[in-house]
């Protein structure tokens, strides 16, 4: 027979109380922030300390639970009469898990099922931070959450179910909603709903059965691999845009008619191209020329921006991969240079070694001796102790948070359209395109260049990253055996042996 009660607690004695004498017992009276009125009784414990003791204001329900242990949970009811409907129905539950009528994960999904969605979306955002996940993921996976829940009017856990979320997925693709990023909210409910079940929250996962979307029919966002040719114009204007951005020429601006003049509309600066990027950059160091400290950082600037793009074409980094890399994840003394990636800054969070090729293993530290000899001439100058070497921690590369806006104003001054006639893009991203496709396109086998891209299918590497427009497909025809017609009619048309 199960019972409840309310737990006694002691408590250290409040700042400011009163104390008083009642029926031979020592009483201690305070006021909470909120201004009530509080009593308990005094007493001495073991440690020889003066504390109060009390009785929370909840009770607390004791019985046997379905495997025959006597458990203490509260019953949340200040209520006595409450408290006692929720002792009997815990000891119901209790009795149908014995007798094999309910299951310990049901009599487990009973008590989750009435709790705020948000409560358990709490335990799941700590259950991720747990696990090592990347904070900017969580932070994700969590707005994408809430806004279905908010969407579907899930506000309990025993209100989710598979049938409106079908109906809001066919909602979000009506008002345009891309099939991977559909997909992506997908995976969201799928992933919270098998936590549920794992943690005994639910008895099973509502949203296993919720369609995936066709991704391959409908791709939003398909980028392109870079031609040699435009890797070297982009490159080229990277190196020199910072530059030549001060010494672009003033171009008169036609004025209409019914427009009234204003102030400074007449003129405007001439855009760079490849054409005129060099004559740009000449005026510039003549404009500047009382300036060389501006002239040297604006170089600086431009030719880390080119070795950026050149490093991620040369070894298929992410953005947020290569901003993550320093000088201490860098090896160039053995036979092959290599950049050791961490798996903390890496997609699949495996880790991976880097492979660097020669000539951009040898520009790589031309630009960091180039560095530490500005940095020792810094110390010279200011009575520092001088360098030997640069930090173990300096970043290889000041990666910009503009990045994506430079690289298409570097794509424009270039002459690289932003988009092709197939609506295919060009972005940061696309130069990892770039590296997959040209791996592909020198007859590298695809076992290698899926290890390369560090991609766990070789069909992600295949389909996904290779671009087959660049590839030879008309050369690998002409391969093929020669099948002379005449030869085979007439092996056809002779009599048999």
């Amino acid at each position: 027979m199960g019972m409840i009660f309310r737990k006694q607690y002691t408590m250290p004695i409040p700042p400011g109380a009163e104390i008083t004498g009642r029926d031979g017992q020592r009483i201690a009276r305070w006021r909470l922030r909120n201004g009530q009125l509080r009593s308990a009784e005094i007493v001495d414990c073991k440690d020889c300390k003066v504390r109060v003791r009390g009785k929370s204001r909840s009770y607390m329900a004791r019985y046997r639970d379905g495997s025959g242990e006597i458990v203490e949970v509260p019953t949340g009811c200040k209520d006595e009469v409450a408290a006692r409907a929720v002792l009997t129905r815990l000891e119901r539950q209790a009795e149908l898990v014995r007798s094999g009528i309910l299951t310990p994960a049901q009599v487990d999904a009973a008590g989750h099922a009435n709790l705020p969605l948000s409560r358990h979306l709490d335990a799941y955002v700590r259950h991720l931070q747990a696990k090592g996940c990347d904070l900017r993921r969580i932070a994700m996976v969590r707005r994408r959450l809430e806004r279905v829940a908010h969407d579907c009017r899930f506000s309990k856990l025993n209100k989710m179910s598979a049938g409106p979320i079908d109906q809001w997925l066919v909602q979000q693709a009506d008002a345009g909603l891309g099939a991977a990023t559909r997909n992506s909210y997908r995976e969201a409910l799928v992933c919270f709903g098998n936590w549920c079940r794992r943690t005994h929250r639910l008895t099973q996962n509502p949203f296993a059965d919720v369609p995936r979307a066709d991704q391959n029919a409908d791709r939003r966002h398909q980028r392109r691999a870079l031609t040699v040719a435009e890797l070297i114009r982009l490159l080229k204007v990277a190196r020199l845009r910072p530059l030549a951005e001060q010494g672009r020429k003033i171009i008169p601006v036609e004025v209409k008619p019914e427009r009234p003049p204003r102030s400074r509309a007449t003129w405007k600066r001439e855009p760079l191209d490849v054409d005129n990027i060099d004559a740009a950059m000449e005026r510039a160091r003549v404009g500047l020329k009382d300036n060389p400290d501006l002239i040297d950082q604006l170089d600086r600037t431009g030719h880390e921006r080119a070795l950026m793009y050149k490093t991620l074409v040369l070894t298929g980094l992410r953005k947020g991969e290569l901003a993550s890399l320093t000088l201490g994840q860098l090896e160039f003394g053995g036979p092959v240079a290599y950049a050791v990636l961490n798996a903390a800054d890496e997609k699949n969070r495996q880790g991976a070694n880097i492979p660097i090729r020669a000539d951009l293993a040898t520009e790589l530290s031309a630009w960091l001796g180039e560095r530490l000899g500005r940095l020792q001439e810094f110390a010279r100058r200011n009575g520092k102790p001088i360098p030997v070497q640069l930090p173990a921690k300096t970043r290889l590369f000041d990666v910009p948070s503009g990045l994506t806006r430079i690289f298409d104003r570097d794509l424009a001054a270039a002459g690289i359209p932003k988009r092709d006639e197939r609506n295919r893009v060009v972005d940061v991203h696309a130069l990892r395109v770039t590296f997959g496709t040209h791996l592909c396109a020198a007859g590298v086998p695809l076992r290698t260049a899926q290890a390369a891209m560090r991609h766990s299918k070789p069909e992600l590497t295949a389909n996904v990253y290779t671009d087959p427009k660049l590839l030879d497909v008309a050369g690998a025809i002409d391969a093929l055996p020669a099948l002379a017609l005449e030869t085979q009619a007439a092996a056809t048309s002779a009599p048999p042996a």
